[in-house]
């Protein structure tokens, strides 16, 4: 299967933006095609780590998704295999470091700027209720933008394995 990377980012941020999906699950369902994943499946799995995880503003969500990922294209199921765990190791930092090269951190909270970035200051703490998404939510949130990014490099990853 060719995938059209441009087509899976904009879907990403479609998902993200006219769907309503969170962050992970925005990243995951622009890919879980690919790996023979049902949208409901694959929406199920992501769906906890929106927000940072739980709204809690930690690792960013499209990050979460990006790692979802690299289990089905390095995979390391077998816990016996260490060279298939360092290759999805390898293959998570890799992918976290182009993150953050990008965006200056993998954490939610800095990246919505709630706190200042390297700080390890906690935000006030949220209520685990989602955010209405009104124009306002979209004007004063990188999320699209994070989300495009995340499945931009996811698949890069995947050419790159099909190379």
């Amino acid at each position: 299967m060719v995938i059209n990377i441009e087509e899976r980012v904009e879907r990403a941020r479609r998902l993200f933006k006219e769907g309503g999906y969170n962050c992970c699950q925005a990243v995951v369902l622009a890919y879980n095609d690919v790996f023979g994943i049902d949208d409901v499946t694959a929406a199920s799995m992501a769906s906890g780590f929106g927000g940072g995880m739980g709204r809690m503003r930690e690792v960013c969500g499209s990050v979460s998704g990006m790692v979802m990922l690299a289990g089905l294209i390095a995979p390391a199921a077998d816990p016996s295999i260490k060279v298939d765990r360092t290759r999805n190791y390898a293959l998570v930092q890799e992918m976290a470091g182009e993150f953050k090269a990008i965006n200056g951190s993998i954490i939610c909270k800095e990246l919505l700027g709630l706190v200042p970035t390297g700080s390890g200051a906690a935000p006030s703490p949220e209520s685990p209720e989602p955010s209405d998404r009104t124009p306002e939510y979209y004007k004063k949130r990188p999320c699209e933008e994070l989300v495009g990014i995340s499945a931009r490099i996811v698949g890069e990853k995947i050419a790159a394995m099909k190379k």
